[in-house]
């Protein structure tokens, strides 16, 4: 079989039609999505631990606020450093956790 001999026989044959012009589509619609029993928990659990991790993050700052304190307080270098430390990777962590869960519920909620 030729190559026009294919091609002529798919452009005439009338089933190919039917299903090119969208109304009876060769693959149908579907949209996966979570029963809403299972799809609340998900979200319930996912908003927890974001909320969570978010409110560890701001304890571990001001914890480490306090420790600037006390050891400029006290002249312990040491302690004061260790304070400016906790800090900054307490702020990292917020980032990342918040960047995270968005990311994870962003991609979570692209089913709809």
């Amino acid at each position: 079989m030729t190559l026009m001999t294919i091609l002529h026989t798919l452009a005439t044959d009338p089933d190919l039609h039917v299903l090119a012009d969208g109304k009876d589509p060769i693959v149908p619609k579907y949209s996966p999505e979570l029963p809403d029993a299972v799809n609340t928990q998900v979200k319930t659990i996912l908003s927890w631990t974001a909320g969570l991790g978010l409110a560890a993050s701001v304890g571990g700052g001001l914890l480490g606020w306090l420790l600037v304190a006390v050891g400029h307080n006290s002249e312990r270098a040491q302690l004061a450093a260790r304070g400016k430390q906790s800090v900054l990777w307490s702020l990292f962590g917020a980032g990342g956790i918040g960047v995270t869960s968005s990311l994870v519920l962003a991609f979570y909620n692209m089913a709809k």
